[in-house]
């Protein structure tokens, strides 16, 4: 990413799991400096013969580069998304190109979800969400509501959350892409 004024700010893209259900869903902005520069990127994708999904943000250059690696760990491991994204984690904070990179992803199939960091995180959630870019905090906060206080779907839940954050953050439009497992 750049600094200053002309730093790369993109994307919102939330995962929810609710009775059995997953849905990730991410926005289409990308912003650098104080322009919209693309509104309709694809944040969001299916891997794994649409076994697993994932989301990015960050560096759109560097979160390509990620999702080619956790590819090749998903056939590393046989699909295993835990263990693929450990690895991947462990390659992110050791190898010092990949360090280097600056971009989260989200990775889940229909047991387990994750983010992963290059600090060698990988964070399960406690609640059945997880949130990353810009945006994260207001679509986190939307959807931790709407899943204590309504009955709505996985799904409703994710693209309900992401039009609020697409409402309150800049860096958020309404351009979402939705993938359910």
């Amino acid at each position: 990413m750049t600094s200053g004024k002309n730093k790369i700010r993109s994307t919102t893209v939330l995962l929810v799991r609710r009775d059995g259900a997953v849905a990730m869903a991410g926005d289409g902005q990308v912003t650098l400096g104080d322009t919209v520069i693309k509104g309709k990127a694809r944040k969001v994708r299916r891997l794994s013969d649409g076994e697993i999904l994932a989301g990015f943000a960050g560096s759109t250059a560097d979160a390509f580069t990620l999702l080619a690696r956790f590819e090749t760990k998903l056939e590393q491991y046989q699909g295993q998304l835990e263990r693929s994204a450990i690895e991947l984690s462990k390659d992110w904070r050791t190898d010092k190109y990949l360090r280097s990179l600056e971009a989260l992803l989200i990775v889940a199939d229909k047991n387990d979800a994750f983010l992963i960091s290059g600090k060698g995180d990988v964070i399960a959630s406690d609640d059945g969400l997880l949130a990353v870019g810009s945006g994260s905090n207001y679509a986190l906060a939307a959807a931790r509501a709407l899943l204590v206080h309504t009955n709505l779907s996985a799904r409703d839940i994710a693209l309900d959350s992401l039009r609020i954050a697409g409402e309150i953050c800049i860096y958020t439009n309404s351009e979402i892409i939705l993938e359910e497992l």
